[in-house]
């Protein structure tokens, strides 16, 4: 019988295999529900509402919903953390660090305060950013280190960052760039690039490696290394400091 979870830390890893020493395939942000699939104690094999994600979490990290909470969530309107960074109090007024992403349900702007079954949590700031355009969330990030499944400001691979900030602009993308790559509207001519359109790029082998997000048709922000601007043609993306193309260019999609 399929169970329902919810995150109420700030990051649980999600793993390929049902062990700690298992890759970190992906992140669950404070917010985000799962469905569970499986029980190996003590694992939980989960199914991601917001991506269909698939991945191995370890059971002492899953607060437990019922069918009917789950369901009220995902019917009610929730805030998205616009935040880098945010912290927020449970009812023993015990601090959670947020990072930009996470998910609020049922949140009330005129107290900031939020709801998760019985458990209360209170913001003594707005969660919400005063420049919300695409690109400004984006260069929030800069300098955010890279990490192999990460959706994180403090660990972000190239597809989490380019996830999470759509998800705070309410807008939902899949997990991995390859996943990616099929939404969206392609966008023929790099004269006609608009500030917010991804960016795809693929290896030898034509598969998709990377995405970015790009700022104009010759600059884009992505995660390689770190979160950072790097210069932008129809050859792919120029690295300044190396002094060399390290992405060679597929194709560019409008997902706004």
């Amino acid at each position: 019988m399929t169970a329902y979870g919810i995150s109420e830390i700030s990051v649980i890893p999600v793993r390929k295999e049902a062990k700690e020493t298992s890759e970190m395939i992906s992140q669950l942000l404070f917010g985000e529900t799962f469905l569970i699939l499986e029980k190996n104690d003590p694992w939980c094999y989960i199914k991601i509402t917001n991506d269909k994600y698939e991945g191995w979490i370890d059971l002492k990290s899953i607060s437990f919903i019922t069918e009917e909470e789950f369901n009220e969530i995902l019917n009610h309107s929730e805030i998205v953390n616009q935040k880098l960074h945010t912290i927020i109090f449970n009812h023993k007024n015990e601090q959670i660090l947020l990072s930009a992403g996470a998910t609020l349900p049922f949140y009330k702007k005129s107290n900031k305060s939020f709801k998760i079954g019985k458990n209360e949590y209170h913001a003594n700031e707005e969660v919400t950013a005063e420049n919300t355009d695409i690109i400004s969330l984006s260069r929030s990030f800069i300098n955010c280190p890279y990490t192999w499944g990460g959706k994180n400001p403090f660990g972000i691979d190239c597809s989490g960052f380019t996830q999470v900030i759509y998800k705070m602009l309410d807008m939902k993308l899949p997990r991995d760039a390859h996943q990616q790559v099929k939404e969206g509207k392609t966008v023929n001519f790099i004269s006609d690039v608009k500030p917010g359109d991804l960016a795809f790029f693929d290896n030898e082998e034509g598969h998709i490696t990377h995405v970015g997000i790009l700022i104009s048709n010759a600059e884009i922000i992505h995660a390689s290394g770190k979160v950072r601007i790097d210069k932008f043609d129809q050859q792919g993306i120029y690295n300044t400091e190396f002094k060399k193309y390290t992405h060679q260019l597929r194709v560019i999609k409008r997902i706004i």
